[in-house]
């Protein structure tokens, strides 16, 4: 017990960085996907296709290759020639990653609410804006909240990506202590962190679904 109250200082320096990268990509990536599922939909094929061929090549390729792309391989691209540091490229990758798999959530959520109320907010006026914030998407984010569940868990488990940059998150931080000490412990203090914070997710998701559950009654 007092080896696993030394180690815990650097395996908390490490879950800050992995928490950092979590909510700032959750952050950013849900509105940008939101916004990708409204123009994938859009009257303006030329845009949706971008869009689409977009979250194809997201989803189609692994996102450590998607990372370490954008911090080896940029600076080697003419038009952009600037190499990113570790942090800001393992975010870009996540965020640009994650809205892709968002995007298709949200994408499902709003083709599945009936045609009939679209008609039903133009009798009364409604324009299209108007139309989404005030009576489809209240109904998406409910629909969707269990794929939203899954995908942010996935999101906690890939943060240990990040590895691969050489940032100090919670499993390079667990790693150092392993090489140093010949001990596996770090690693199980590690998982009890990761399993820690998709038990926070999961349960803050499950009060979220029991919320709107009510509403249905």
């Amino acid at each position: 017990m007092d080896y696993i109250v030394t180690i815990l200082p650097p395996l908390l320096q490490g879950s800050g960085v992995t928490l950092q990268v979590f909510l700032i990509t959750l952050v950013l990536a849900v509105p940008l996907g939101l916004g990708l599922a409204l123009v994938r939909i859009s009257r303006f094929k030329f845009l949706s296709g971008l869009v689409n061929g977009y979250i194809w090549l997201m989803r189609g390729t692994p996102l450590m290759l998607q990372m370490l792309f954008i911090y080896f391989a940029l600076p080697f691209i003419p038009i952009i020639g600037v190499r990113l540091p570790d942090f800001p490229s393992a975010i870009l990758a996540f965020v640009l990653n994650y809205s892709a798999y968002f995007a298709e959530i949200f994408r499902a959520g709003i083709q599945s609410i009936d045609r009939g109320q679209y008609e039903g907010a133009k009798v009364l006026g409604m324009s299209y804006p108007q139309t989404m914030r005030r009576i489809v998407l209240p109904q998406v984010l409910k629909r969707i909240l269990p794929p939203m569940s899954n995908e942010t868990i996935t999101l906690v488990k890939d943060t240990s990506l990040i590895y691969v940059l050489a940032m100090n998150d919670l499993l390079r931080a667990a790693r150092g202590i392993v090489q140093r000490d010949f001990t596996t412990s770090p690693f199980v203090v590690a998982a009890a962190f990761y399993l820690i914070m998709t038990l926070v997710l999961t349960y803050g998701f499950q009060r979220l679904e029991r919320k709107y559950a009510v509403y249905d009654d």
